[in-house]
């Protein structure tokens, strides 16, 4: 049996670790002439299939992602910003930005992890 609030937390720190990852490479690349900027995409995703994931799949050739696990996050290119004189496009203020707010989302999701495995300990132990 899978806990889907687990599960969420899970899903949420793995694609935190990758949204990192993608950051600090972004910001090592600051100087690399004609870089593109990458971001992962997965808030969104996970949006749009909510109202799939409660939905009872009848037949197994039904459409939309029937487990969590099946919404991955996806890493795309940044083309919303413009381009330095090297042809790079990296704002170290946005990347920067991004990277605290990554941070503040995985404590959160740690927290939140915590709690739950606190709940369960309390309860095995009664």
């Amino acid at each position: 049996m899978s806990d889907y609030s687990y599960d969420l937390i899970k899903k949420g720190l793995d694609v935190a670790s990758l949204r990192q990852k993608t950051i600090s490479s972004n910001i090592a690349n600051v100087n690399t002439p004609n870089y593109k900027v990458n971001k992962v995409e997965f808030e969104e995703y996970l949006v749009q299939a909510k109202d799939k994931l409660t939905l009872k799949a009848t037949h197994e050739k039904h459409f939309g992602p029937k487990k969590l696990k099946d919404i991955e996050p996806e890493v795309k290119k940044r083309e919303n910003t413009s381009l330095n004189d090297n042809g790079n496009n990296v704002d170290i203020d946005l990347e920067m930005t991004e990277l605290a707010a990554n941070e503040i989302y995985y404590s959160i999701l740690i927290q939140q992890l915590n709690s739950r495995l606190a709940n369960l300990n309390y309860v095995i132990n009664r």
